[in-house]
């Protein structure tokens, strides 16, 4: 992937506990949230972006696979139809037409859809924010 994350929450330099001030501690703890969730967030975003070029990939295909039917479907089973019309008769050669057309369609369709199967979503952004709560909760308490 070629985005970049963010950096690491600042580290704050140790001091002795009874030199800092409860609200001193309460600062750096909203400071590292906000930059934790601000990370969260860029994360979701990139892999969110990632997932959206491979689904447009996929679609896109489903979406060509569709007008190159149609297209197909219109000019050349007229004039296949048109030609077999003359070896085998017309009925019979519509029927080879549609034949052939139903077979393209079908691998077009399964090209398409195994590449809408490699869509993997945000897997290290939901797997970062079950983190969370441990973080958190330093006793291991789970509610």
């Amino acid at each position: 992937m070629t985005s970049e994350y963010p950096a690491p929450p600042p580290q704050h330099p140790p001091q002795n506990p009874s030199d800092v001030s409860l609200g001193d501690m309460l600062g750096r703890v909203s400071t590292d949230i906000s930059t934790l969730m601000r990370q969260e967030v860029a994360l979701a975003k990139a892999e969110l972006t990632e997932t959206a070029k491979k689904t447009g990939k996929g679609a896109g295909l489903l979406g060509g696979a569709g007008y190159a039917g149609i297209m197909a479907l219109l000019f050349l089973s007229i004039a296949a139809w048109w030609g077999l019309g003359y070896l085998i008769g017309n009925a019979w050669s519509a029927v080879v037409v549609a034949v052939v057309y139903a077979i393209v369609a079908a691998i077009l369709f399964a090209v398409g859809r195994s590449k809408l199967k490699d869509v993997e979503g945000a897997p290290q952004t939901v797997a970062t924010i079950k983190e969370i709560p441990d973080t958190l909760n330093p006793n291991g308490d789970h509610r």
